[in-house]
């Protein structure tokens, strides 16, 4: 198991209720492929650089947890697919 940083940027005209919602199946994904959350860290809403997808805002949360080294591909996947999610990024800490 390898100690994964992941960033992601859900969509800032989210709900309370529908954004912890995602980070929940966020983490059952984590959970599903076998790894372990060392943290979760909400940065809370932030304006964007530049708009994606028509959104000038988005809710950043950092995620550290502890993956299978096959993980990451398959939660890219997942990330890919969800339309709450706007960015992301999976990076290994010293890398």
């Amino acid at each position: 198991m390898r100690t994964y940083e992941m960033v992601v940027v859900l969509r800032g005209d989210l709900t309370d209720e529908d954004r912890n919602n995602q980070l929940e199946t966020i983490q059952g994904w984590i959970g599903a492929q076998g790894g372990n959350i060392a943290q979760v860290d909400h940065w809370g809403r932030r304006r964007l650089a530049y708009q994606i997808n028509s959104q000038r805002d988005g809710y950043y949360t950092l995620i550290t947890t502890e993956l299978p080294v096959q993980a990451p591909a398959e939660l890219e996947r997942s990330l890919r697919l969800s339309e709450n999610v706007i960015r992301f990024l999976i990076t290994r800490p010293g890398e």
